[in-house]
C-alpha cells in the first residue's frame, strides 16, 4: 500500500469515551450524521477504534470482497460463541462450503412449498383475534413467524416435538443470545435466571433436533422440509453435515427468520396505520385479490402493492441496522490504508436514509419502488439482505412470509394505534420499542 490518504475523524469525540456516549444516546442519529464528515470516517468507542463506511459504492465493494472484508469483529465473535458457527456468523473460510450445503434447502421449488405451508399458521393467528382487543404487535408477529419457521424446518409428525421445542424455547434463546452479544464475557457465565433459562432452552432444542435427525435418518424419507434438505446435502468431498453443524444451522435459521420477519411486519403494520392513504390502497388490493380469505402462495404475484410496502418498510427500518467486518489482509478503501485486523462498520439504516440516494428519505413512500420510477434508487443503495456472496440465503423466504402475512391481516383487520409515539429501539435488531394496537374487524 502506497496511499497516504487519512480518513477524517467523526466530530464530537470525548476524552477516554470517544464517540461512545453519542452512539449510546442516539445511535441512529449519530450514524446518519457521519456522511457529512466523509465517505469513510474514523470513530472511537472507548478503546475500540473502527472505520464507518458511509458511501453505498464503498459498502458494495466491502460486501462483494468478503475474502478481505470478512465477517468479524466483537459482535460476530460473540455471536459464534452463543449461536454456533452457522451460515450467518461463520467466517469466509467456512462460508462457501456451508452455503453450498444449505442452498438446496432454498431452491425455488422448496421455497414455493414453504410458502404453501404459511397460510395455515397465518389463519390460526388472525382467527384468534377479537374485535376491539389491544395486542402486542411484535409479540404476535414473533409467535407467528416462529411457528412458520419451525414447521418449515420440521414437517413430519415425528418432528412435532422438535417444532414445539423451537417455538417454546425461542424467547429465552433470543433474549440470551442478544444479551450475550452486549455484556462483557464474564457475565455470560453467571448463574442469572436469564442465563439459566437460555442454557436450558438451548439444551432442549439441541436434544429435540438430535432426536429428529436420528428419526429422519432412520426413515430415509424426504419430507420436503429444511431438515430433509440439510440431511441430504453433501459437500464436494461427499461429506454430510455433522449433527453439531445441523444444530448450529437450525438455531441460525430460527433466529434469523423469526426476529427479522417479526420486526419487519411490526413496522409495516405501524406504517400503514400512520398512513391511511396507503392503507386504503392496500385494502383495495386485498379486496380485489383475496376478498376476506388468507393469502396463499399463488397470490404473491398479484400482491404487488403489498410487496412494495414491505420493500419500503425494509428501507426505513432494516432489522439488521449495523454490521462489522474485519480486514483479513492489508488493504485499502477510499485511499485509506487498512492494516489486517482493522474493524470496518457499515449501516444499512445509514445508507437507506441518505437524501442523496432517496428523495425525502424519511417519508414512507412505497411508490418509489414502482418499475421505471424516476427516483428509484440504484441496486447498491438497498441493503436489507446485504449483498455479494454473503447475501441472506433466506431473503425470498422472508419476503414471501411478510407479504402473505401483511396481505392476510389487511384483508380481515385494521390495526389502529393506541399511542401516538412509536420509537425505534436499536439493539440486535431495529425493532419498535413498544407497539400496541387495537383490532378492528373489516
Amino acid at each position: 500500500m502506497t496511499s497516504s490518504v487519512t480518513a477524517p475523524t467523526a466530530p464530537g469525540a470525548l476524552p477516554l469515551l470517544g464517540h461512545a456516549l453519542a452512539m449510546a444516546r442516539n445511535p441512529l442519529g449519530f450514524l446518519t450524521s457521519l456522511p457529512a464528515a466523509g465517505d469513510l470516517v474514523r470513530i472511537r468507542l472507548g478503546l475500540w477504534k473502527a472505520f464507518v463506511v458511509t458511501d453505498p459504492d464503498l459498502v458494495h465493494h466491502l460486501l462483494v470482497n468478503d475474502r478481505i472484508f470478512d465477517k468479524g469483529g466483537p459482535t460476530f465473535d460473540k455471536a459464534r460463541e452463543v449461536m454456533g458457527n452457522g451460515l450467518v456468523s461463520c467466517s469466509h473460510q467456512d462460508h462457501r462450503r456451508q452455503r453450498r450445503l444449505l442452498q438446496p434447502a432454498f431452491h425455488r421449488d422448496r421455497l414455493t412449498n414453504y410458502a404453501r405451508m404459511m397460510p395455515e399458521q397465518i389463519s390460526v393467528m388472525i382467527d384468534s383475534w377479537q374485535q376491539g382487543d389491544v395486542i402486542d404487535v411484535r409479540a404476535q408477529m414473533q409467535a407467528l413467524t416462529s411457528r412458520i419457521v419451525s414447521r418449515t424446518l420440521f414437517v413430519a409428525d415425528v418432528a412435532r416435538p422438535a417444532a414445539v421445542a423451537l417455538e417454546e424455547s425461542l424467547d429465552d434463546i433470543v433474549r440470551g443470545v442478544f444479551r450475550n452479544l452486549v455484556v462483557p464475557p464474564p457475565f455470560k457465565n453467571l448463574p442469572t435466571p436469564l442465563n439459566l433459562r437460555f442454557r436450558r432452552s438451548r439444551a432442549r432444542v439441541a436434544a429435540a433436533v438430535d432426536a429428529c435427525v436420528t428419526e429422519y435418518r432412520r426413515s430415509g424419507v424426504d419430507h420436503a422440509d429444511v431438515l430433509s434438505a440439510l440431511l441430504a446435502a453433501r459437500d464436494d468431498n461427499g461429506r454430510a453435515l455433522a449433527e453439531s453443524e445441523i444444530r448450529d444451522q437450525v438455531v441460525t435459521l430460527l433466529l434469523g427468520a423469526t426476529e427479522t420477519s417479526a420486526t419487519t411486519l411490526s413496522w409495516a403494520l405501524h406504517l400503514l396505520a400512520a398512513h391511511p392513504d396507503v392503507l386504503e390502497q392496500v385494502h383495495a388490493e386485498t379486496d380485489a385479490v383475496l376478498g376476506r380469505r388468507v393469502a396463499e402462495a399463488e397470490d404473491l404475484p398479484a400482491l404487488e402493492l403489498t410487496n412494495r410496502v414491505i420493500t419500503e418498510t425494509l428501507r426505513l427500518y432494516p432489522p439488521g441496522w449495523i454490521f462489522t467486518r474485519i480486514v483479513t489482509a492489508d488493504a485499502e478503501l477510499a485511499g485509506q490504508p487498512l492494516p489486517a485486523g482493522t474493524i470496518v462498520i457499515y449501516s444499512p439504516y445509514l445508507i437507506h436514509r441518505s437524501p442523496r440516494l432517496y428523495p425525502d428519505p424519511d417519508r414512507f413512500d412505497p411508490d418509489r419502488w414502482l418499475p421505471g420510477h424516476v427516483a428509484r434508487p440504484p441496486r447498491t443503495a438497498y441493503l436489507p439482505f446485504a449483498a455479494g456472496a454473503r447475501r441472506c440465503i433466506g431473503d425470498t423466504f422472508g419476503l414471501n412470509q411478510a407479504v402473505l402475512t401483511l396481505a392476510s391481516v389487511a384483508a380481515r383487520w385494521e390495526l389502529r394505534h393506541t399511542t401516538r409515539a412509536v420509537r425505534a429501539a436499536p439493539s440486535a435488531v431495529l425493532a419498535p420499542r413498544s407497539l400496541r394496537m387495537r383490532l378492528s374487524a373489516r
